[in-house]
């Protein structure tokens, strides 16, 4: 048996207190971290090589199914605001398709060529990279388009929860967090897709800081998407560049971007 399918620490869950039930799930979803920790080596090899491609031209492909697929393209989705890259540097793709972000879609995850089918609509090539996530560790959707990729020259990578698992053998740099039991048994949406939601901040974030997308710890380059943000935005450039309010905003609204407008300053001063 699997650990992600592992009986729970836990029993008779229908018969516990509320607070022992929230208690027991905090319990748990304090080990995750320290599982996430003992992967890092796998994760830098992974960062290292995806900003090698990037650097080039490449982009960064995520594929799933259910939790694990709308995590990637979660993280996919995330990066062109926080970051200000295009919506196809970083691309997420799940079994079953978009309807599938929302409502599941039977079998979807059975079919061992739709991953590669889905990929080609996007003319994916040997300067990408394509990171397969599955908690089992055995869904055939992952595991069939990480095996055609990897034929194709295309380097390949997963975030799985069990050891020594067919996707993890499939792919050049295999990152496994093993977290153990869930509380509930086999829900994997919980410690798992914890994991593999930690493992997926730390890849992309370590990837845009890479690119260049980052000055000291700021977001220079993210989307002035909602008030909040413009705010946020007038404040970078107050601090960077010891400005009052109105001159800081005045700037933002001309050049854009926190990095355009401090950059424009800086030159015309």
């Amino acid at each position: 048996m699997s650990t992600t399918e592992s009986p729970s620490n836990f029993d008779n869950l229908e018969k516990m207190p509320i607070r022992d039930l929230l208690s027991g799930i905090n319990a748990e979803d304090k080990t995750v971290p320290y599982a996430v920790e003992k992967a890092i080596p796998q994760i830098e090899k992974l960062v290292t090589g995806t900003v090698e491609r990037m650097q080039k031209g490449g982009r960064l492909f995520y594929i799933g199914a259910g939790t694990s697929g709308r995590l990637g393209i979660v993280d996919a989705s995330e990066c062109p605001p926080t970051y200000g890259v295009p919506h196809d540097w970083v691309i997420g793709l799940m079994a079953g398709g978009d309807p599938a972000i929302r409502k599941s879609i039977e079998f979807a995850e059975d079919d061992t060529e739709q991953a590669w089918k889905d990929l080609q609509a996007y003319q994916i090539s040997d300067q990408d990279v394509l990171v397969g996530i599955a908690a089992s560790g055995k869904t055939p959707y992952v595991i069939g388009g990480v095996q055609k990729a990897r034929a194709e020259g295309i380097l390949t990578a997963c975030i799985t929860c069990n050891h020594d698992t067919p996707l993890a053998a499939a792919v050049d740099i295999p990152i496994e967090v093993v977290v153990g039991p869930e509380f509930v048994t086999g829900s994997t949406r919980m410690k798992a897709g914890t994991a593999q939601k930690l493992v997926l901040n730390m890849l992309s974030t370590a990837t845009m800081i890479g690119l260049g997308r980052v000055e000291g710890n700021r977001m220079v380059d993210m989307q002035l998407s909602n008030n909040k943000l413009v705010d946020r935005g007038t404040r970078m450039i107050m601090e960077q560049l010891s400005i009052g309010r109105e001159e800081a905003q005045h700037l933002l609204q001309q050049h854009g971007s926190v990095r355009k407008a401090v950059y424009a300053y800086r030159q015309n001063s």
